[in-house]
């Protein structure tokens, strides 16, 4: 096992990950910016280095600077958690060369799923149903003109190089293709350093349906179950669950064993989510992978018992999976809910300022992953992501009874939070039936305007 590791994030990630490292024995050492000297990450980790100002180009996506933390603080490994450098090849192959292990996949994984026209193009060779579209890049608006002629209005333009749904645009018919076009690829620019744009058809009552996956470099690969992310606002992830309302135990077996097809078609190490589109009538299409750990990584390990920041770090480590398909159980029902320092009443406009006083919740069930305590003051440069808040019970019911008891519990004063738009969530009869799509949120979000 590791020695020492050096956790390449800030907020609750970077806190999850030390707590993780904390009961394996590993001591760890926080990154942080100058903006974060306070964070509670700093605060938790055995020893911190500051990487740079606030401006993640600076620090959190400064690569050499954190090579630098690392190498200096004597580190073996380093953690990315997610968004930041998790996902770029890069940085996982500069740790190669400089003898630090990265936790997470290869660099040849990352970069092949990071590409979603590699990505489509390989799944497609695995076996795995896809949604009809491009699997490489448009070379103009004329292209994309001719090609969604093809496959029929409404269209989808994707970044190939994107994620978060940005460099992403709904075209509902020709004369809108060209200024969508253009607008998605600036975009996708501008956010990604590549404006290359692919296309699929779009399927507006989908749900959003992810299969984690865990493998290790010894061909031993099992699926931890499915999350229902179908609550999504910009294309942002709200709210997620699991099991999904929409899933039983044959198609979740499907998803599973197709899931771990596109793995091992990629010789994927490490954890992992494959995301697909699931519709109305039970067919499910990839979508894309995310090679790194989730936001929602907790409503698995509620669901399994299993510590998914531990395998990462065991599997890294050279450990082989000691767990098999059939030791996976999926118990009761799980909900998390991402509390941003968001005013739901002003369009969800950005809160910051001091944390005057935060009482985190508790109870039966109920998990809080945050970084947050009374006093500390949110920076405005990153994420608004404050807290989850994810409640366990025997059925969806009780998870939906405990989560709202949850919210009603946590008190955060001196910044506007997302927690009265959760509570409003709970009570929307289409949530409670559990018959939601992707664009159910915006829908809601409108019935609410009115």
């Amino acid at each position: 096992m590791f020695d020492k590791v050096l956790i390449a994030n800030r907020g609750e990630i970077a806190v999850r990950i030390i707590r993780a490292c904390r009961e394996l024995g590993i001591r760890t050492v926080a990154a942080y910016s100058d903006v974060d000297r306070d964070s509670l990450h700093v605060r938790l980790a055995d020893e911190a280095v500051c990487i740079g100002p606030a401006v993640p180009a600076r620090s959190y996506l400064n690569a050499p600077a954190l090579i630098t933390a690392a190498l200096i603080s004597g580190c073996d490994a380093i953690h990315p958690g997610y968004g930041f450098l998790s996902e770029n090849s890069y940085f996982a192959e500069i740790c190669q060369q400089v003898g630090i292990c990265f936790i997470g996949p290869s660099p040849e994984a990352i970069q092949t799923m990071g590409d979603k026209a590699l990505a489509k193009q390989a799944m497609r060779e695995a076996g795995l149903p896809l949604v009809p579209g491009t699997d490489q890049p448009l070379s103009s608006a004329e292209e994309a003109s001719e090609i969604a002629r093809e496959i029929g209005f409404p269209v989808l333009l994707k970044a190939v190089a994107g994620g978060g749904g940005r460099g992403m645009r709904v075209v509902e018919s020709e004369a809108d293709l060209v200024r969508a076009f253009n607008t998605a690829r600036a975009e996708a620019e501008a956010a990604f350093g590549r404006g290359d744009l692919y296309m699929e058809k779009y399927m507006p009552l989908v749900r959003h349906v992810e299969i984690q996956v865990l493998a290790d470099q010894y061909g031993n690969a099992i699926h931890l179950g499915e999350r229902d992310c179908s609550l999504q606002r910009r294309h942002q992830k709200i709210l997620e669950e699991g099991p999904s309302p929409a899933v039983d135990d044959d198609l979740r077996r499907r998803m599973g064993e197709a899931a771990l097809a596109g793995v091992r078609a990629i010789d994927y190490t490490n954890a992992g989510t494959m995301e697909f589109l699931l519709d109305p009538d039970g067919n499910f299409y990839f979508m894309e992978m995310n090679t790194r750990l989730q936001v929602e990584h907790p409503v698995t390990e509620m669901l399994t018992g299993i510590d998914l920041v531990k395998w990462q770090l065991r599997i890294a480590a050279g450990e082989p999976l000691t767990l098999a398909q059939k030791d996976v159980r999926i118990l009761g029902h799980a909900i998390e809910c991402r509390i941003n320092a968001e005013d739901p009443e002003r369009d969800f406009l950005p809160s910051a300022g001091e944390v005057e006083l935060f009482l985190s919740p508790g109870g039966p069930g109920v998990r809080v992953d945050s970084h947050l305590y009374s006093g500390y003051t949110t920076p405005t440069n990153y994420d608004s992501l404050l807290a989850k808040i994810i409640a366990w019970g025997n059925d969806r019911a009780e998870a939906i009874a405990r989560m709202r008891r949850a919210l009603e519990e946590c008190v955060v004063m001196g910044v506007s939070t997302t927690i009265p738009f959760h509570l409003r969530l709970l009570d929307d009869p289409d949530f409670v039936a559990g018959n939601v799509s992707t664009q159910s949120l915006s829908l809601m979000l409108s019935r609410g305007r009115s």
